[in-house]
């Protein structure tokens, strides 16, 4: 029975931490809201009074829930697209290497919330200006992650490889990718949580759908219970892809988990 329940939790330990966390996180908040009025900091039992009404008003609370997953799954393929692929140019040439990574340290160093005016102004307010935001904000722990993960490939065994004959893709699907995975992997789940903020950031330099735009709403109307609604949405979103990347992870690399 004992070992039964070892296994249970060290099969689901990361969802049963979220809710160990979200469990203390709710009885401090509840705690906090008796000191303060209710346009301040409501109570859990107000914002849940307000997500049950923003939840029956005709799918209102699932299009903006909709919107902006789409727009942080999107935006997450596309730097995923480009960055994996770059990260393995970038690792394997130094040239390209010093060329192209001082601009790409320049447009990270531009804060996201400064450059996604402009993006809106020459895309327009549509889901593409939204897409390559997110895409934006999550592309460069990606390409990083990637480079440092391809180039930490044990020297030694790639010179085996080659000594045994081993052909460059052999190389680097049998030695290179398996090595780089784990770095790969944390890159992927940073990038994809980023990539929610992304698509918000977005949503707030002008949209007229999605969780960013439901917060800049309810803040003009001082509705403070739907601003936490969508906050607590959107932290349902990055939790949950964060367990997605895990549970994909463990898919991948079984040995990982065996040697835990």
């Amino acid at each position: 029975m004992k070992s039964k329940i070892s296994n249970f939790c060290r099969r689901y330990e990361q969802i049963i931490s979220v809710i160990l966390i979200g469990m203390v996180a709710l009885i401090i908040w509840k705690i906090l809201s008796l000191f303060y009025e209710p346009y301040i900091l409501p109570s859990p039992g107000e914002v849940g009074i307000r997500f049950k009404k923003i939840l029956g008003t005709r799918g209102l609370l699932a299009g903006h829930f909709f919107t902006t997953f789409f727009e942080a799954v999107a935006g997450f393929l596309l730097a995923a697209l480009v960055a994996l692929p770059l990260s393995y140019l970038l690792a394997r040439n130094p040239l390209l290497d010093r060329l192209i990574t001082p601009l790409v340290v320049a447009m990270q160093a531009i804060p996201i919330v400064a450059l996604a005016p402009l993006l809106v102004i020459w895309f327009g307010f549509g889901i593409t200006s939204k897409v390559l935001i997110a895409a934006m904000t999550s592309f460069f722990p990606m390409l990083t992650n990637g480079v440092v993960g391809l180039r930490e490939t044990d020297p030694r065994l790639k010179e085996l490889l080659i000594i045994m004959g081993a052909t460059k893709r052999e190389i680097f699907l049998e030695l290179e990718v398996p090595s780089a995975l784990p770095v790969l992997f944390g890159g992927m789940r940073m990038g994809l949580t980023l990539s929610v903020i992304g698509a918000v950031v977005g949503e707030f330099s002008g949209a007229g759908k999605g969780l960013g735009y439901l917060v800049y709403f309810a803040r003009g109307t001082f509705d403070t219970p739907l601003i936490f609604v969508a906050l607590l949405v959107l932290a349902a979103i990055g939790i949950g892809f964060y367990l997605l990347i895990s549970k994909l992870e463990s898919w991948v690399m079984p040995w990982k988990q065996s040697g835990r």
